[in-house]
């Protein structure tokens, strides 16, 4: 496989094509508009979790701050249900009553970083074998300043002294895995540190593929979402350094797949943190000592959500973009997504003489005929500026609502819009030609009452009835129950909502 450095000069390179070069992009570079084309789904509260605003230091980036942080919806097999609250709980939601605190993360960690959305305990995953060995994982950011621990990464040619924040991905195993409470023992599998002066683009998503089955090569192998790490657009001195992007011997940037287990436990390879290397990644065997094993693909500004289709595997990633495009890609063992030469299907241009990160340029016409050979995956469902800001997790749905079956279920985090785009046209996009992409729509949410009438409503719209004031930002994430079905979160109301098919007037309960 290619060395950092060879990786490093491709990305340069793609601006050296013979022919006359593309003027930049001063119009919209989307110019359709994503719009409603017919697709109506009802969307229903089922619970709001406890208020936590005053119990953590202010929130910076929003006002008013918010009821609650949630973020993630996960199921076990058993059919118990969690929830997170940034600021520091996971809790049980139980079929009738009030929801109960699992684990108080946040008297175990006293240097956790909890001022911003993005901050706290941000992700969480149970292992695929909770139940039988009591294992989950968590991942939250961390003051640098006076914190006694040693990050295991620190962004390459920066030093101890840079470090401004850690980010922490710790495993949990509960001496009762049936208990309705935590208890038990920790350790920190991974602590990577922030060089930038705000906790700006942290990690926060750690996964299992649950298409994986005992015997699989995926079976038991934890992914962690693929950050820049500020370096795009984070303050001071350190933002904006394109030098630490397209490296393959640092984790900025890159999806990791690890396996969880100590390599004292394992026997296998050590990677940066107290994890094994799986043998399978492209990157630990491509017999390069400079290449970073854990590594599973990488390119990416903010790939904050992974999702798996349930019927076959294929894997997605809500991938946050920077001035202009945000994207959906279909991500592979190996693969160079783009960032920050690339941003959507054009050029970025950082990379050119004078250039700057909030410039686009056409890609060059020997990249587009296939003239020219180029190292970069491209999305396979894009949207632009025009129509939000910051790109949602999403999901493949295969559930009970008719109207969405066979789609990409996925959204805009700052003004709450939900999208769909077929599933089959975005695997048909996914043909090595920059510029195909599926479709995008918008999708009508409604309410009923109790006399089962009709109110279409906008998901910012619901937020702002919860808190009862205006928000500044919708904040909508979407999460999969193990059944298929969609859940909408927030991190401004702490209310969790289902998507179902029409009811009538009838309420759908928590299950």
């Amino acid at each position: 496989m290619r060395s950092p450095i060879l990786v490093a000069a491709m990305a340069s390179l793609v601006h050296g094509y013979a022919g006359a070069m593309p003027r930049q992009i001063t119009e919209n570079p989307l110019p359709a508009p994503v719009e409603k084309l017919g697709l109506e789904v009802e969307v229903q509260d089922l619970v709001r979790l406890p208020d936590t605003r005053g119990i953590r230091p202010p929130d910076l980036d929003v006002r008013p701050p918010g009821w609650a942080r949630v973020s993630y919806l996960r199921d076990l097999p058993d059919g118990r249900r969690f929830v997170n609250d940034s600021r520091g709980f996971l809790y049980r939601l139980e079929d009738s009553g009030p929801p109960r605190v699992y684990l108080n993360f946040a008297e175990l960690f006293p240097y956790t970083v909890y001022n911003r959305l993005l901050s706290g305990f941000v992700g969480f995953d149970f292992h695929p074998e909770f139940e039988d060995n009591g294992l989950f994982y968590t991942v939250h950011g961390e003051y640098a300043q006076d914190n006694p621990a040693t990050p295991d990464f620190i962004p390459p040619g920066f030093s101890s002294g840079d470090v401004t924040f850690h980010n922490v991905v710790t495993e949990w195993q509960a001496r009762d895995p049936s208990a309705d409470r935590f208890a038990g023992t920790r350790r920190v599998v991974l602590r990577v540190a922030h060089v930038v002066e705000t906790l700006t683009h942290p990690l926060g998503h750690a996964a299992f593929n649950p298409t994986a089955t005992r015997g699989d090569e995926d079976y038991g192998l934890l992914y962690i979402g693929g950050t820049d790490l500020g370096f795009s657009n984070g303050a001071g001195p350190n933002a904006n350094n394109p030098g630490q992007l397209q490296r393959l011997d640092s984790l900025v940037g890159a999806i990791l797949r690890i396996d969880p287990r100590s390599p004292s436990f394992s026997g296998g390879e050590k990677g940066v943190g107290d994890y094994t290397i799986p043998p399978a990644n492209a990157f630990a065997s491509d017999g390069n000592p400079d290449t970073l094993g854990e590594i599973y693909a990488h390119g990416f500004r903010n790939a904050h959500r992974l999702s798996w289709d349930l019927t076959d595997g294929t894997m997605y990633v809500s991938d946050i973009g920077m001035n202009h495009i945000e994207e959906i890609n279909i991500v592979r063992n190996g693969e160079n997504y783009g960032w920050m030469a690339r941003e959507g299907f054009f050029e970025n241009g950082v990379g050119r003489p004078g250039g700057a990160l909030n410039e686009l340029y056409p890609l060059p016409r020997e990249v587009l005929s296939g003239e020219a050979g180029d190292p970069f995956t491209y999305p396979v469902a894009v949207y632009d500026h025009d129509e939000g800001r910051a790109v949602s997790g999403g999901f493949a749905y295969h559930g009970r609502i008719e109207a969405l079956r066979g789609k990409f279920v996925f959204g805009d985090l700052n003004n709450g819009r939900l999208f769909a785009a077929d599933l089959e046209a975005m695997k048909e996009a996914d043909d090595g030609v920059p510029e195909t992409v599926a479709a995008v729509e918008e999708i009508q949410l409604y309410i009923r009452d109790g006399s089962g009438t009709r109110e279409d409503i906008s998901f910012a719209e619901l937020v702002e009835r919860a808190n009862g004031a205006a928000v500044s930002r919708a904040d909508l994430h979407i999460s999969r129950g193990r059944d298929g079905e969609l859940f909408l979160t927030s991190r401004q109301d702490g209310m969790v909502r289902m998507l179902v098919p029409d009811s009538g007037g009838a309420t759908a309960g928590r299950r």
